[in-house]
């Protein structure tokens, strides 16, 4: 079974029954390193590329967080990953395929409970850079991206310091595609991007 098999609600069911800890406050001045797996999921349709239409497969890959709490439950986190990779079909075909890394910035809040299962809400802003993009119909160039973040995720705590985290983000990539130079429309990727990590706090 492939991750992308798997849905993000049997992950967290999964998660809980392996979790069972003490509860992992975080208090300002802590930091959190997480590794595990991203799923990096298109929207259905991705625009209109030279009047056909664009389809951007999934990608699987690592990724890694690191999050400081500079107020209690309040943290800033990085999203980094081994780069995504994508191939681009234009009416069906497959037209060329494309690398990226998405650095993307949060703000976290991490509910207070007193059970081993703590939720957290984020947004923030996304940074998306497209390299090693290939065509057979000649010099493809995807034009870098900003855009805002969302995430939602839970950590079920495996003991004080650690914790299995399941979580989801939504991520505005739209960007501008040119063959051989010439523009031939704008690319809406707009992931779903779901990912299970492990994560522990220092």
């Amino acid at each position: 079974m492939t991750f992308k098999n798997i849905t993000f609600p049997a992950v967290c069911a999964l998660a809980l029954v392996l979790s069972g800890g003490a509860a992992t406050a975080q208090q300002a001045g802590d930091w959190t390193l997480g590794v595990g797996i991203g799923h990096v999921k298109p929207k259905s349709s991705n625009g209109t590329l030279a009047g056909a239409t664009a389809r951007i497969d999934s990608s699987t890959r690592p990724i890694l967080t690191a999050e400081y709490f500079f107020k209690d439950n309040l943290g800033i986190e990085l999203l980094a990953a081994v780069p995504f990779r994508h191939k681009i079909k234009l009416g069906g075909a497959v037209a060329g395929t494309t690398k990226h890394l998405p650095p993307t910035v949060s703000l976290n809040y991490h509910l207070t409970n007193d059970s081993p299962v703590t939720p957290f809400l984020g947004a923030g802003i996304n940074y998306t850079n497209f390299f090693s993009t290939k065509s057979d119909l000649g010099k493809l160039k995807i034009k870098d991206s900003w855009g805002l973040a969302v995430n939602a995720g839970v950590d079920f705590a495996v003991n004080e310091r650690s914790a299995i985290r399941a979580n989801i983000r939504y991520i505005n990539i739209e960007s501008d595609v040119t063959l051989d130079g010439n523009k031939i429309g704008k690319t809406k990727i707009n992931p779903w991007v779901a990912a299970v990590s492990y994560v522990h706090k220092f």
